[in-house]
C-alpha cells in the first residue's frame, strides 16, 4: 500500500498544473493578429500575478462577436512556447 501511495505522490508532483478558469475582461481584440488583450486575476498553472495582457487565441473562432468590456472567463496555456487562450466563454 506505501508504495502504492509513493507512486501516486511521484505521478501527481510530475504533472503540470491544470488550466484553471480565470475571471477577465477584455481590453482589445486583434481579429487579424488572433490576439486578444485581457486585464485578467491571477493563472495559477502559469505562476502569473493579476495584469492585463496581450494572450494568442488557440482558435481565431473563439473572437468572433467577442468586443472591448466583454467580461469573460477564460483558460490558457504555454502552448508551442507561447501563452494561449485555450477556452473562453463570455461571463454572465
Amino acid at each position: 500500500m506505501l508504495k502504492t501511495a509513493t507512486v501516486l505522490a511521484a505521478l501527481v508532483i510530475a504533472l503540470p498544473a491544470a488550466a484553471q478558469s480565470v475571471s477577465g475582461t477584455v481590453t482589445k481584440v486583434d481579429g487579424h493578429q488572433g490576439k486578444l488583450t485581457i486585464n485578467h486575476g491571477p493563472i495559477k498553472n502559469l505562476d502569473m500575478d493579476a495584469m492585463t495582457m496581450v494572450f494568442r487565441a488557440g482558435d481565431p473562432a473563439m473572437l468572433k462577436g467577442l468586443k472591448a468590456g466583454d467580461k469573460i472567463k477564460f483558460d490558457a496555456d504555454r502552448v508551442n512556447g507561447q501563452i494561449t487562450v485555450t477556452k473562453l466563454q463570455k461571463a454572465n
